[in-house]
């Protein structure tokens, strides 16, 4: 098993997420190496990734999506519901992915996310060249509409920080 150090990293300036920088609430980056001969597509790195996303962060969103549905937020469902059996290649923008949607997929990114009346977020899944590295680096972009989203960011943002290294971490260990 190949270990590769896991970095938060500054948010990419030369990428299609980049577009969504301006006025950005919230913003973070982070990076894992994925190894030179690794030829698939950002989305695909994606679908893997989200696949194998560890239970507590599963149960983390069952519990997120029953109190937000008191407040008239929507239930996103599960961050690996996925369409088991469909190829990577049968996904175009617009299609529902897990909780996000497709906004973005060329081979190098990916830009999910979702919009909602309180922020729209924004993720994007890229295969770049890290210090020299080629790596997997996901970016987390989030634009906040009003007090409900202030207070819903108020207590995502430390699980946030939590989340995308953790999930990046069970994926590193399958390298």
């Amino acid at each position: 098993m190949m270990k590769f150090p896991q970095l938060e990293v500054p948010v990419p300036t030369d990428a299609a997420i980049s577009s969504f920088y301006g006025g950005a609430d919230f913003h973070d980056s982070y990076s894992i190496a994925i190894g030179a001969d690794d030829d698939r597509s950002a989305l695909a790195l994606y679908l893997d990734v989200v696949a194998q996303t560890p239970k507590w962060i599963e149960a983390m969103m069952a519990t997120r999506n029953r109190v937000v549905s008191m407040f008239g937020l929507k239930n996103l469902g599960a961050l690996s519901s996925i369409e088991r059996g469909k190829s990577v290649d049968e996904y175009t923008v617009g299609d529902r992915i897990g909780i996000f949607g497709l906004h973005h997929n060329s081979f190098d990114e990916a830009i999910l996310g979702d919009s909602d009346r309180h922020l729209d977020a924004k993720v994007s899944v890229r295969r770049a060249a890290v210090d020299g590295i080629l790596s997997l680096q996901v970016t987390t972009v989030v634009h906040i509409h009003n007090l409900l989203g202030r207070t819903y960011m108020a207590v995502v943002v430390p699980a946030h920080r939590r989340i995308v290294p953790a999930i990046l971490a069970r994926y590193r260990t399958r390298l």
